[in-house]
């Protein structure tokens, strides 16, 4: 296959309504980055564009929550967002926003342009109105319960629960978010565009032409919209913040905001060509361009129907190649919100963890939700610096510069004859920009990255096999050799890992005295010798340093503040109290059997911070238990506890030792835990019932 030589490379535009946290991170910015470094390492002219999404109706309810204007809700978290993204290494081309003047002026001449072509149907309609808020409640302004999966939170433009996208007059006993009252219906004008027209064109194009490049969520998200037939889709509304409509008998409307946003691609494009001097209709107009759009798994029905459907109905642009749309990450096991501020803000992060902007790439990108929802956990963050980045990557690339210093002062070795295992290393190095590529190419990053780790790993093993530093005492030429294999590993990882760790790489790059520039993709595949002999290289530097407990436990406490004031666990009346599990039957109870016991002996479990092993007098024998209590109590002071154990639940081998029941705990209003022990001493054996 050949490779197009021009991508153009889009990635949703962020709402501003809020900072950017790691859910938006590791479902579009991240993965969209990596193909976009990855792509300019190849030598292919890339574009790369972005920018702020700055209408709709939330923008609009922010303002009046906090008694500014909508342009001031935006302009403070454009910037916000515009500057996280620099300082964390993503590398647009081009940033834009919805609310400046080229964007309104492009967005306009696309509608006239479908308007004058007769594209769209004009239809007065009766729509949702809030009689004592004055207005037409579009999109955000009115809940309800959605009309297919029955979520009653439902938005008038799209359910968050199943991810439908809807009318507001769909919804089920709707309410005005503005007043909470029931709204009425009023006659009202606005343009259709008729997605039922494009139904066959866009089934051809998708279900049946892009069946085996394109992701499985998203080809069955598509397939499900075109099943259910489509509809004509209102592209204008009755709002005072947004794109006037600029045809006659649009005034008192805006254009919908999902029509205008996706069309901020292409003004944004044209930002960046009246910047640089270029020509952007080659972007967007040239068969031989690859279209890319990462989103999220949301985004889906407004980039592969809605926005696809108006190009075809302006019919002088390109259309997508891809869509490679992410599920959902969620964090610590809940799902990411804005609103409870269940989240890790990225400029926070930045804050956090100064100079650590490689760490959470490379954890997202590890945890990326590529084909399903994926978990973000603070603990994982720092097992994967500290024993894949420090202890792997880290590790090898340490080795290797400070024995070059040592042994030849930073100067790479000439090499003599090379063993077989030598060869075979070398052999090997140069297949990984090919594995590696096989994986992005195919919008598997969480593969490729993997692969590039396995090739420090490959480094570290051929050192640790090698033994140079025991070497050295007997065949000083041999060593020569040894490290300059390892040198020529250490440029690739430099160069490899610019798409995943760009920080890194650019360190790494500097370490070893390299051009950037003159580091390219092919480089490794192509060149005999990537470092050569003779070649000085710099001073020795960590590449990654550990993060300790005490750093991670400041996060854990930031959400356990924010679970707290939010009440996650969904309890009305008092935070820290777990929501109801599902029903059970009755029968179901009646197999439990609950006994009061005394624990006799507690030791704590060898290698174990949180477990003890207890022995437990439950009156019809002695059980062996293990518990994960040990951080809560010294076993010395629960000898002779009475406690209510759980008696017929099946042995489990835990840390080698069979546990033989379980001692039912509950958490004190301080967090803290504590024993379901009787008020009064009870008999060993005594039911619970």
């Amino acid at each position: 296959m050949n490779t197009p030589k021009r991508y153009t490379i889009t990635a949703a535009l962020p709402y501003t309504n809020g900072p950017v946290h790691i859910g938006h991170l590791a479902g579009v910015y991240v993965p969209a980055d990596i193909y976009a470094r990855y792509q300019r390492l190849q030598g292919s002219d890339v574009l790369y564009i972005c920018g702020s999404d700055e209408h709709g109706v939330p923008i609009t309810i922010k303002a009046k929550k906090e008694g500014i204007s909508p342009q001031q809700v935006v302009d403070k978290y454009h910037e916000m967002i515009k500057k996280s993204f620099a300082e964390f290494g993503i590398s647009f081309d081009n940033y834009s926003r919805t609310t400046a003047k080229i964007h309104h002026d492009t967005a306009s001449e696309f509608f006239k342009k479908l308007y004058e072509d007769g594209k769209f149907i004009e239809e007065t309609n009766e729509q949702l109105y809030d009689a004592e808020a004055n207005q037409f409640l579009a999109d955000r302004f009115v809940v309800g319960t959605c009309p297919k999966c029955g979520f009653e939170e439902s938005y008038g433009d799209q359910c968050e629960n199943c991810g439908t996208s809807h009318n507001a007059t769909d919804l089920i006993n709707p309410k005005s978010a503005i007043t909470g009252n029931t709204p009425t219906l009023k006659e009202t004008k606005h343009w259709f565009l008729p997605l039922d027209q494009y139904q066959d064109w866009l089934r051809t194009w998708i279900v049946e032409g892009h069946a085996n490049d394109w992701k499985p969520n998203v080809l069955g998200q598509v397939k499900s919209w075109l099943d259910d037939g489509l509809r004509p889709r209102a592209v204008t509304r009755d709002l005072d913040w947004g794109i006037p409509v600029p045809v006659e008998g649009g005034e008192g409307k805006v254009l919908y905001v999902w029509f205008d946003a996706p069309i901020g691609y292409i003004s944004s494009t044209k930002e960046w060509a009246e910047r640089t001097g270029k020509d952007w209709e080659p972007y967007w107009k040239d068969e031989d361009t690859k279209l890319l759009h990462f989103i999220g798994k949301d985004n889906i029905v407004f980039h592969c129907i809605i926005f696809p459907s108006m190009l075809k109905a302006e019919g002088s642009y390109i259309l997508p190649e891809n869509v490679p749309a992410n599920e959902f990450l969620n964090l610590e096991g809940n799902k990411l919100s804005t609103s409870k501020n269940w989240a890790v803000w990225l400029h926070e992060y930045l804050e956090d963890f100064p100079g650590k902007q490689d760490v959470l790439r490379y954890t997202l990108t590890a945890n990326a939700p590529e084909t399903k929802d994926n978990d973000f956990t603070w603990k994982d963050f720092q097992a994967r610096n500290n024993n894949e980045l420090v202890a792997i990557f880290g590790n090898f690339i340490n080795r290797v510069a400070v024995l070059t210093h040592k042994y030849y002062d930073g100067i790479v070795p000439s090499p003599n004859a090379f063993s077989e295992v030598d060869e075979d290393t070398l052999m090997l190095l140069k297949k990984y920009p090919q594995i590696i590529s096989k994986s992005i190419e195919r919008y598997r990053f969480r593969e490729a990255q993997n692969e590039l780790m396995n090739l420090a790993r490959m480094g570290n093993k051929y050192l640790a096999d090698e033994e140079p530093w025991k070497v050295i005492k007997q065949d000083e030429e041999r060593v020569k050799t040894i490290m300059f294999v390892a040198l020529q590993i250490a440029t690739a990882l430099s160069i490899l890992s610019e798409p995943f760790l760009p920080f890194t790489s650019n360190k790494l790059k500097d370490m070893l005295g390299v051009n950037s520039s003159e580091m390219l993709w092919g480089n490794v595949s192509k060149e005999n010798v990537l470092l050569k002999p003779g070649h000085q290289i710099n001073k020795a530097e960590l590449l990654f340093a550990k993060i300790e407990d005490v750093e991670i436990q400041v996060q854990l406490d930031k959400l356990a503040a924010s679970k707290k004031a939010n009440k996650l666990e969904n309890n009305p009346e008092a935070s820290g109290v777990e929501p109801l599990k599902e029903t059970i039957e009755f029968d179901d109870f009646t197999k439990l059997d609950i006994r009061i016991g005394t624990i006799l002996e507690a030791v704590k479990v060898a290698k174990t911070k949180k477990l003890l092993q207890l022995k437990v007098d439950v009156g019809i024998d002695v059980r062996t238990i293990v518990s994960g209590i040990a951080q809560s109590f010294s076993p010395e002071d629960i000898i002779g506890k009475q406690v209510t154990v759980l008696t017929n639940l099946a042995p489990r081998t835990i840390r080698g030792v069979e546990s033989q029941g379980m001692i039912l705990m509950c958490d004190t209003p301080d967090g803290k835990l504590a024993f379901v022990e009787p008020d009064a001493k009870i008999v060993n054996g005594g039911r619970i019932s």
